[in-house]
């Protein structure tokens, strides 16, 4: 009896190995939803989140791997008008990201539509030199939205700027998410993982839990205070015992401010410690011994030194 044995040709075999990986540029207003949608993508939290606008500074990379791709999301900064240095900063790396990526992603805060302040970034992208890169509108928050006013909100804006595609999200419940996800895994040119395939980050943990800290401040305080402070990892020491001892500084440009910050009795600075400690715990999965502490290093966002550790341009 005969048997025939069918081999794989080189051609189809090749094309199984085949691989797809790029960076996709999500821009928005502030308080679009970027870092949500991109830790939803990712899978992981490596963005902070609250409801402050700028929360965001510097520029965050989160890793999809999906369908034979890897899709690296660069979360940028919300654009905005800028007045004050770091602001400046801010807008001009966000920019600088949109053009450099493979496509450029604008998201939208559906309950908000077009306001100023999302006409004028899809008035700047339609007059930038990036016209032949692929760009998505995204419409986020549309459980809170009907339907007739989203089909509305998608007419104008391809109107203003013609998109490739446009979808309909809510990066909150995830309603939406995964179709995009397969979209950009499938819109990715051709080529090796540009990260490890287990990395979901290309921040190491030190950034990381520094941005936890700034988070929980954030989320406590109010008024100007966040907005001037900046949190720096000192120390990072693997115990015996599987824990991790971490050290961190929370500056701040007045006096006045770290009196805010530590609080009555130092009660703020506790509660905001206890927080992140509860986050690292968890995003760690071991046992964490966090050190918060409070200095003032006035003018720190005229130091070009903290915005290169911030991944910024320092503005002239």
């Amino acid at each position: 009896m005969a048997v025939t044995t069918e081999l794989e040709s080189p051609a189809s075999s090749e094309s199984a190995e085949r691989t797809r990986a790029g960076f996709v540029a999500l821009i928005g207003a502030p308080n679009a939803g970027k870092s949500t949608l991109l830790n939803r993508l990712v899978g992981t939290k490596v963005a902070i989140v609250t409801h402050k606008v700028q929360t965001t500074r510097s520029v965050i990379r989160g890793i999809a791997m999906h369908a034979g791709a890897q899709v690296v999301f660069v979360d940028t900064p919300g654009i905005f008008v800028p007045k004050k240095r770091l602001e400046k900063a801010m807008v001009s790396t966000a920019w600088a990201q949109a053009a450099d990526a493979d496509i450029t992603a604008v998201l939208i805060d559906a309950r908000a539509g077009l306001d100023e302040a999302a006409l004028a970034l899809i008035d700047r992208l339609a007059e930038s030199g990036a016209r032949d890169k692929e760009r998505v509108l995204i419409l986020n928050k549309i459980d809170l939205v009907r339907r007739d006013a989203l089909l509305a909100i998608t007419a104008e804006a391809n109107a203003r700027l013609p998109f490739s595609r446009t979808f309909m999200v809510s990066a909150t419940n995830g309603d939406g998410v995964d179709d995009l996800l397969t979209f950009f895994a499938g819109a990715m040119p051709e080529g090796p993982f540009l990260y490890p395939e287990d990395q979901v980050s290309d921040l190491p943990l030190r950034a990381i839990a520094a941005e936890v800290t700034r988070e929980k401040l954030m989320l406590r305080l109010h008024q100007e205070v966040p907005y001037s402070a900046t949190v720096e990892t000192e120390s990072w020491e693997e115990k015996r015992d599987g824990s991790v001892r971490i050290s961190q500084v929370i500056f701040v440009e007045r006096e006045s401010h770290r009196k805010i910050l530590l609080g009555k009795g130092g009660e703020t600075i506790k509660q905001i410690s206890i927080a992140a400690r509860r986050e690292l715990h968890h995003m760690l999965e071991r046992k964490v011994h966090l050190f918060l502490f409070v200095k003032v290093r006035e003018g720190w966002t005229d130091d070009p030194e903290r915005y290169r550790e911030m991944g910024l341009e320092f503005p002239k």
